[in-house]
């Protein structure tokens, strides 16, 4: 069956059109989804802003708008390299974008809270990580008290959050994947317009996914290579053992669904009871690309940390096979094509830090301007907003982390 579809110019969409296809990468907007109804009208503005030209799917549009609608096309019609319509992937949850975010807080002015929220967290997840150990239970209240305060941060400034996440030192594996993860999943959970409240389970959710690694061999956490089938078997047992640690019925379904089937893939090809496609729930599918993108952004024993960048486009490659295709892209939306605390170089060749991202050109990132055209170290940082700057200027290619021997944490704090 066809999609009928619509193609308008950006400044005649009226208010219950449903935009489901766009002139220009999704990735190169601030919309949260691939396909949305166009509810106020900020987000015609913002259209006007970043396309010339949409597509609007009829049949999804509210029926008195549909005599505003020029001629007919049908999908795949469009523009070469336009991002297929919503039919095309999978059926998306009625909670995403069920709640819009703004910014309410500057960067500058949320970095304070911020460091606090992550000291709370950091402290907290200590404490249930030594619980674990010791096989004692981990209780609800507990993992609320280290996760509200990282959601409330995020959703005031998630850039806030990233910058300083990205700047931490890196203890033990555990203990940093677990703050790593809360963060990253409220984010992607914000990004995606989910209600607050979930926003707080898959923060706890993210925190603990892991949490059954305390009950596996230090031995084989450590291997540097492959493992036999008997060893690699103990270690995919942590999901299992995840939820046992929880104890019974302390935790909500969404954060024992994220503890038990975040290596499940979509193609059916994860662990340990091969679910597939729309098998998974939504904050399953969640919690196995982050879980995944901090893994190899993190050095393992057998592997190094791949940068943010590089990992971005492996989890890309995998996209419609091991993830779902409408995540992955709306999670390169979240983190940015640059990711916060990655470096880059400008095409005057300064190395730069990416601080923040600028949601209306995500490709114009404000920086922290680390080098002279020498790439010599500055004597004074400074920061510079790419949106606020010539377009003659602009991100060059992004850098691999510790570029030239460049260390932003030890730079920067």
């Amino acid at each position: 069956m066809q999609i009928e579809e619509r193609e308008l110019e950006a400044d005649q969409v009226k208010l219950g059109m449903f935009v489901c296809r766009l002139d220009r990468p999704w990735t190169d907007t601030p919309f949260p989804l691939q396909g949305f109804y166009v509810r106020d009208v900020s987000q015609i503005e913002i259209l006007r802003q970043t396309c010339r030209r949409v597509w609007i799917d009829v049949e999804l549009s509210r029926r008195g708008t549909r005599g505003n609608l020029p001629g007919l096309s049908y999908a795949g019609a469009g523009m070469a390299g336009a991002t297929p319509p919503p039919a095309a992937a999978a059926p998306l949850d009625p909670r995403i974008g069920s709640t819009r975010y703004e910014d309410s807080t500057a960067f500058d002015e949320e970095i304070p809270a911020a460091r606090e929220a992550l000291e709370i967290a950091a402290s907290t997840i200590n404490g249930m990580i030594e619980r674990a150990q010791g096989n004692q239970p981990i209780e609800p209240d507990v993992a609320h008290k280290a996760a509200r305060p990282i959601v409330a941060s995020v959703l005031r400034n998630a850039d806030a959050m990233f910058w300083l996440n990205a700047l931490r030192q890196r203890a033990g594996y555990a203990y940093t994947h677990a703050l790593n993860c809360a963060a990253l999943a409220t984010a992607f959970g914000r990004h995606l317009g989910l209600p607050e409240d979930f926003l707080v389970e898959l923060s706890i959710g993210g925190m603990l996914m892991d949490i059954g690694t305390t009950q596996v061999p230090e031995t084989l956490l450590a291997h540097p290579g492959p493992l036999d089938a008997m060893s690699m078997a103990r270690v995919r047992r942590h999901v299992e053992l995840g939820t046992q640690i929880l104890g019974n019925g302390a935790f909500g379904p969404t954060v024992r669904e994220m503890i038990s089937g975040h290596h499940e893939r979509a193609d059916g090809s994860g662990y340990p009871t091969r679910r597939a496609g729309m098998d998974i729930p939504l904050h399953v599918r969640i919690a196995a690309i982050v879980d995944s993108f901090d893994a190899m952004t993190s050095e393992r024993p057998y592997a190094p940390a791949m940068a943010r960048h590089v990992a971005l486009q492996e989890l890309y490659r995998a996209r419609g096979t091991r993830y779902y295709p409408e995540l992955i892209e709306q999670f390169i939306s979240c983190l940015g094509v640059y990711p916060t605390g990655s470096l880059a170089e400008l095409n005057t060749g300064e190395v730069v830090a990416i601080m923040a991202q600028n949601v209306v050109r995500r490709l114009r990132p404000r920086v922290l301007v680390l080098t002279g055209p020498d790439g010599q170290l500055l004597p004074t940082f400074h920061t510079l907003d790419l949106l606020q700057t010539s377009f003659d200027i602009e991100i060059r290619r992004p850098l691999p982390d510790r570029h030239a021997g460049i260390d932003i944490a030890e730079l920067y704090l």
